[in-house]
């Protein structure tokens, strides 16, 4: 959840509603969103 709200400046309220598989997928949107305007990092 801290990965939605640091991306999408969402709190806990907006996120309390949905379900896990929502969150889930907003999880992974907000990587994708990441990475980006960031750019991927290496993994090593």
């Amino acid at each position: 959840m801290a990965d939605i709200a640091m991306v999408f400046h969402w709190g806990p309220q907006q996120m309390d509603a949905m379900d896990l598989a929502e969150l889930m997928d907003w999880r992974e949107r907000a990587r994708e969103r990441w990475e980006l305007q960031h750019g991927a990092r290496s993994k090593t």
